[in-house]
């Protein structure tokens, strides 16, 4: 093992957490936090500074989410090593994290070893995926690919809009939307909209903050 530390930035909006992360991190010799943010704006800014070996990176933060933070990172070092820790699971989150460019993608729930384990994997330049996370990219992989207009239907769909709402917010046709919306039952499996807005979460497809 290396002599000299892996160098990590914090970037997570939660004070306690981010006392929580420092807490274990700290009594590790290969480790040491070298920065903390609390937004994704201020992550992207406190990298370019202190150019960090790892960072960890959560993914509901406000004024630039993590998903967008960790592109915007990468786009200034396609080498930066980001790991993602977020209480977001569904399979959409973290194919969307990990096309951003994230190297490892844990839960909140994860235990201090597994997150340290996953910081010396991503340094290595070994990408870390635990293994209900690569089941996770794997039903998805067997799932669908929904269009960019069926997930702005989807999105309306679940805020509890009308197919005749949705049609004047999206400026199309009533009866498109209804094909639209026939569309998304099939594809998800569901049998009506509650349950199409309840898949919908369950696979990060949209959120409510």
């Amino acid at each position: 093992m290396s002599s000299v530390p892996i160098r990590v930035l914090l970037v997570e909006d939660h004070f306690l957490a981010r006392i929580a992360l420092q807490s274990v991190l700290s009594g590790r010799n290969d480790v040491v936090v070298i920065g903390e943010a609390s937004d994704g704006e201020q992550g992207v800014a406190q990298y370019t500074k202190l150019q960090p070996d790892v960072v960890v990176m959560d993914l509901r933060l406000p004024r630039m989410n993590g998903f967008d933070a960790t592109a915007a990172i990468r786009a200034r070092c396609r080498t930066a090593k980001i790991v993602v820790l977020s209480n977001y699971e569904g399979s959409e989150d973290v194919y969307r994290a990990i096309q951003q460019g994230a190297m490892a993608y844990l839960t909140k729930d994860t235990s201090g070893e597994e997150l340290i384990e996953a910081i010396r994997s991503v340094h290595r330049g070994v990408r870390y995926l635990p293994r209900a996370i690569r089941d996770t990219l794997a039903d998805r992989a067997l799932s669908f690919e929904l269009t960019p207009r069926e997930r702005e239907v989807l999105t309306c769909i679940a805020s509890g809009q009308s197919n005749r709402d949705i049609a004047e917010r999206l400026h199309i046709a009533e009866k498109t939307v209804r094909i639209h919306v026939s569309s998304l039952l099939d594809k998800l499996g569901a049998r009506d909209r509650t349950q199409a807005t309840i898949y919908a979460i369950q696979r990060g497809l949209v959120h409510f903050d």
